[in-house]
């Protein structure tokens, strides 16, 4: 049977992860680092991933207020959501690395992979946690983590990304997960004991880091890069170069011109 303590917390949890979304790209826009005038591609992406984010909180708003029926409907939909999501998340990381728009805190290179690689690691992860909607205790853990995952761009947002070059993605990582280490402490504190979901959750990303990292610095990396930018203006950088910072180049250069 399910452990309706569990409701509150997990309802918390939803509130903060949205809290972490919403304040990293509001400061971005506020700062001016951001602004509407990006290509349509990625108002798509941006719509379909904060429509996931009220999915997961109205998911969790849903079973805390007992309203069940409207949790499985919306279930459904999103089911169907994570297939838009995994097609113009990929397709806004390939786009951004043919114009050569990379984050200059990012190897071009790695931001190809870790961005891919983390998309599909929530993915199998929710899939998982579908799978499994008849075991609420393995259902609500899985969703948990591969949220967690998808806080990277809202966390890196809030970071001081450029201080932690050149570790920004490793340290993205690292913050991302005290929300699972939260609920293993929840789950302690609540019953004595760690519900196995969180260890598996907790191995699909370390699996995942290990991977992006071994691909990052491998031959097929270099391989599927070149691949994706030939003939664009993201092969004039090199995969494991760190791209320049935004803003006027030094005055060294500005008097050699």
């Amino acid at each position: 049977m399910p452990d309706t303590r569990d409701d509150g917390f997990f309802l918390g949890a939803a509130i903060a992860m949205a809290v972490v979304l919403v304040a990293g790209f509001s400061v971005q826009l506020a700062m001016g680092r951001s602004s509407f005038s990006a290509p349509l591609m990625v108002h798509a992406h941006a719509v379909v991933f904060m429509g996931w984010l009220g999915i997961y909180l109205l998911q969790n708003i849903f079973v805390a207020t007992g309203r069940t029926a409207l949790h499985r409907r919306l279930g459904w939909i999103g089911a169907g959501w994570i297939l838009a999501m995994l097609v113009l998340g990929c397709a806004v990381t390939v786009d951004m690395a043919r114009r050569g728009e990379i984050p200059f805190f990012f190897r071009p290179l790695q931001f190809l992979v870790f961005d891919i690689l983390s998309l599909l690691t929530f993915v199998g992860l929710t899939t998982a946690a579908i799978a499994l909607r008849r075991q609420t205790d393995w259902h609500r853990r899985l969703h948990f983590c591969a949220m967690a995952i998808l806080l990277g761009p809202g966390l890196g947002r809030l970071l001081p990304m450029p201080l932690l070059t050149p570790w920004a993605w490793e340290a993205t990582f690292v913050v991302s997960l005290i929300f699972p280490l939260v609920g293993i402490w929840a789950d302690h504190r609540r019953s004595g004991r760690v519900h196995p979901a969180w260890g598996r959750g907790l191995a699909a990303m370390f699996g995942m880091l290990l991977v992006v990292e071994a691909v990052t610095y491998s031959p097929l990396g270099d391989a599927l890069y070149r691949a994706a930018v030939a003939g664009s203006p993201g092969a004039a950088l090199a995969p494991l170069a760190f791209p320049p910072p935004p803003g006027p180049p030094p005055m060294g250069d500005a008097g050699a011109s």
